[in-house]
């Protein structure tokens, strides 16, 4: 690769650099042609509304269901993929929008399917099994709608929740207007003495500053910014914890977390094991306060303090690592994964899975995805970092897992849960770490990475455990008919951050508004946990995989190939990675400590 700055267009890129989207389609032309054979396929959905107590008709509706959903996949993820490498081409916009706009239409004309499901009377799964062969490959698929009957409404009701669906998702839309469109910050100095404007962009950046004068500013600025609008944002918070408790109610579970987690089939259990565990070994999160304001020489240590760096240049702006040489390095750490994982990943990359670089117009972020029928793709923005070598892992780690789940499972049972999905890139990226750390032999770079691994336990497992806290607090006050006001919420997250960061941390007011800034904290209920839990189970994987070799690399993959045909707890139980006891978290602070013992013996 050149070793120029300039971005470069798609054009100007080597093909190997690129995925390959042809293989979905090599024209617009062709996917005109599958997209009008989906809209004749599909307009037949609607024909088999009243018929599915018939075990024959029954069947053939989910026949039909997978053939018209395996082929809107593939429309849809292409026209996205295909918009997202370029989006300045208007011929990727056009097809996007043609199939976002089809998706609702579609779905309105198979939302017949669970009401008539639940309504029908008597029904007997297994004695339609037995009426009709092939209708077995969809029993577990269909038990996972009836499980719902008891939190379903009636017809009549269910319509009235629909059309109120709007304004129960305001508080989500005023955050995002306030926040993103009539929010503005004042300017700051940096290091060099410039005025330079805060944005939410760059006040990551003002925090990892040397000055703390300059830290200071941003951490007072920002948070000053937000203590003008607290109110609101008191009131947005308020009022989508309380249609979300609503919503509980109505659909009869008995609280709020259990609305959130039962229809994933995740017990409450687990939530409250991710805060007990960590609340139990807060110490190991005081310790690392303490070790990093005696290694920063800090006389006081605040809260604006928690993003500098340990060790120089430890964002590892100065190394820059060419693409093949990450490929490289990532093959190298995930050797424990076995030879067939590892020829997978190589085809993977030789066949045109990942998109590398950035380019002009080019979606930013990195991603996995595909459909059922296609390679698992990848969209990087590959900045020749260590963090992007990471990160690269990371997306295959997705891709890989999809690769299994979708050659081993039909369509129905390809998908794997969202509490499983961060698990395979977790461990992808925990492997490959501890290869980088017991094989660098170069001081300072083993402190960088060392660093690296502690910072990303510190702000994906103890940070979002303790966000997952503040929701677990705000929700129950509210289910207990208690009044919320910001100065209350704002005494709630301030007193929480006393408690995870110890005696050794001066916290600052302004984190008590800290809440303000949370998108999920605005209509993503009680999804943060799975942060925490995810990189818990990614991190046991890899403990197992290294500690007892063969037999626990053949139950992992296992876990990859299984897709949802099983409740996820179940899936990872078997695996030998269980969520609802404290080990999963017990072994990441177990890592956790370790690595601050690594950096105690080096440091100091």
């Amino acid at each position: 690769m050149s070793d120029t700055n300039v971005l470069k267009t798609r054009d100007q890129v080597d093909s190997k650099y690129k995925w390959k989207l042809d293989v979905m389609y090599n024209s617009f032309e062709a996917w005109e042609k599958d997209f009008e054979d989906l809209k004749n396929m599909a307009s037949t959905m609607k024909d088999f509304q009243g018929k599915l107590h018939s075990a024959k008709e029954l069947k053939n509706f989910f026949d039909r269901y997978c053939e018209v959903g395996i082929l809107l996949d593939k429309l849809s993820v292409y026209a996205n993929m295909k918009s997202d490498e370029d989006t300045t081409k208007a011929e990727a916009q056009i097809i996007k929008s043609k199939v976002e706009s089809y998706i609702a239409e579609y779905y309105s004309n198979i939302a017949f399917l669970v009401p008539e499901l639940l309504s029908i009377e008597n029904f007997n799964l297994d004695e339609l099994i037995k009426e009709e062969d092939g209708l077995a490959l969809y029993k577990k698929h269909i038990e996972t709608i009836l499980e719902a009957k008891p939190h379903t409404l009636s017809k009549e009701e269910e319509s009235i929740l629909a059309a109120v669906g709007d304004c129960l998702n305001a508080p989500t839309n005023i955050f995002g207007m306030l926040a993103n469109a009539d929010m503005s910050f004042p300017c700051i100095k940096d290091e060099k003495g410039n005025m330079v404007e805060l944005t939410e962009g760059n006040y990551n950046q003002f925090l990892k500053s040397s000055d703390a004068s300059v830290r200071k500013a941003a951490f007072e600025t920002l948070f000053g910014t937000y203590g003008k609008f607290k109110n609101t944002f008191a009131a947005t918070l308020i009022a989508g914890n309380k249609n979300f408790i609503f919503n509980s109610k109505v659909r009869k579970y008995d609280s709020a977390l259990e609305y959130a987690l039962k229809p994933n089939h995740i017990p409450v259990q687990v939530y409250h094991n991710v805060i007990d565990t960590i609340n139990n070994n807060i110490k190991s999160l005081h310790r690392y306060v303490s070790l990093k304001k005696k290694l920063l020489g800090l006389e006081e240590m605040h809260i604006y303090d928690l993003y500098v760096p340990l060790i120089k240049n430890s964002d590892n702006s100065t190394e820059r690592v060419e693409f093949e040489d990450a490929v490289k390095m990532v093959k190298h750490g995930l050797r424990p994964l076995g030879e067939e994982y590892l020829d997978i990943f190589s085809k993977g990359i030789e066949s045109g899975w990942v998109d590398v670089l950035e380019t002009k117009g080019k979606k930013g972020g990195n991603y996995s995805w595909g459909s059922y029928t296609s390679m698992p793709y990848v969209l990087l923005n590959y900045g020749f970092g260590l963090n992007d070598v990471s990160m690269f892992a990371h997306e295959m780690g997705h891709s890989v897992h999809s690769y299994y789940s979708r050659k081993n499972q039909p369509y129905i049972y390809s998908d794997y849960s969202l509490f499983c999905a961060e698990v395979a890139s977790i461990t992808n990226e925990c492997l490959l770490i501890h290869d980088l750390i017991e094989n660098e032999t170069d001081k300072q770079k083993r402190l960088r990475l060392i660093n690296q691994e502690l910072e990303g336990i510190r702000t994906t497992v103890f940070r979002q455990a303790m966000f997952a806290e503040f929701e677990l607090i705000t929700h129950s006050k509210l289910e207990k008919g208690e009044s919320l006001s910001a100065e209350e919420i704002c005494k709630i997250y301030h007193g929480l951050n006393v408690k995870y960061f110890g005696p050794d941390m001066i916290v600052d007011e302004g984190i008590g508004l800290e809440w303000t800034r949370i998108l999920h904290f605005y209509g993503l209920n009680f999804y943060v946990y799975q942060y925490t839990t995810g990189f818990a189970a990614g991190n046991s994987f890899a403990k197992l995989i290294l500690e007892e070799g063969q037999d626990a690399v053949d139950r992992y993959l296992d876990f990859l190939k299984a897709g949802c045909t099983e409740k996820p707890i179940e899936l990872l139980r078997k695996a030998g990675v269980d969520m609802t006891s404290p080990k999963p978290l017990e072994d990441t602070i177990e890592k956790f400590n370790t690595l601050l013992d690594l950096l105690e013996k080096e440091l100091l």
